[in-house]
């Protein structure tokens, strides 16, 4: 598999298939890049995709001190300039959103297009801050991440989500989740919202968003009002229950990310 220094950190990716704009899959927090095992192959079949796994992440190094998303930009960054694609479109899952709108903010026109997975798009609710805060304790976030797999995995047994849920993100320690529980509690206080973020951009970037959480109704009525108002934004329910669509409907996801991105 190739690699790339950034920073002086060994970043691991998986580069496969031709054609720009290029995918760049970008897992979450706390999460190795396998995630995109089943959706990346599909669509390298009609493109070329290169799949991440940030440092501390998966096969990549492990940094003795801190980092944050700024320093996941930068991993994104490395493996975008020795892969020589002139056009990427980030496909983000859940709060690696933060990261694609950062490479966009960098890169501009060279970031066409966003492709947003399963991301908590509009304002977040307040029990989900308050989840982000419990993260950050050392006395809570073993029940609290508990709580955020339960939910997560609602739906259909599959046996690889369950095992991506249980043994991949679940092997991560403390210092990693309270890492993402600032990071992402940080980005929603400076941008209100992640379409508040998108909408500040001048030009703005055309995005999709791709989800299967949450049921409710007036999560997609309020993404919709947002797009008649704001054309470059679209949305579409996936057939899926989980957080981790890529796992039901694979074949679904890779067709609706094809028509955006061509």
């Amino acid at each position: 598999m190739p690699e790339v220094q950034s920073h002086g950190i060994r970043i691991s990716y998986d580069d496969h298939g031709q054609g720009e704009p290029a995918l760049l899959f970008l897992p979450g927090w706390c999460g190795s890049r396998r995630v995109f095992d089943e959706l990346a192959e599909r669509c390298a079949q009609r493109r070329r995709t290169l799949t991440i796994d940030w440092r501390g992440h998966g096969s990549s190094a492990r940094p003795t001190g801190d980092f944050g998303a700024s320093d996941l930009a930068d991993d994104a960054l490395a493996v975008i300039d020795t892969s020589q694609a002139e056009l990427v479109v980030p496909v983000a899952l859940s709060h690696a959103g933060w990261v694609a709108v950062e490479l966009r903010r960098r890169l501009g026109a060279r970031i066409p297009k966003l492709v947003l997975l399963d991301w908590i798009v509009l304002e977040a609710p307040p029990p989900f801050l308050g989840a982000l805060q419990s993260l950050q304790d050392s006395a809570q976030w073993q029940q609290t991440r508990e709580q955020l797999f339960s939910m997560w995995l609602q739906g259909p047994d599959i046996t690889g989500l369950t095992h991506y849920v249980r043994e991949d993100m679940g092997s991560y320690p403390f210092d990693m989740w309270a890492r993402a529980g600032r990071e992402i509690s940080q980005a929603y206080a400076k941008a209100e919202s992640p379409l508040q973020a998108l909408a500040s951009q001048e030009p703005p970037v055309p995005a999709l968003h791709l989800y299967a959480q949450p049921e409710d109704p007036g999560y997609l009525a309020a993404q919709r009002s947002f797009g008649a108002s704001h054309p470059w934004f679209q949305v579409s329910k996936l057939e899926a229950r989980s957080h981790f669509p890529m796992y039901e409907v694979p074949d679904e996801m890779a067709m609706a990310i094809e028509r955006f991105v061509a």
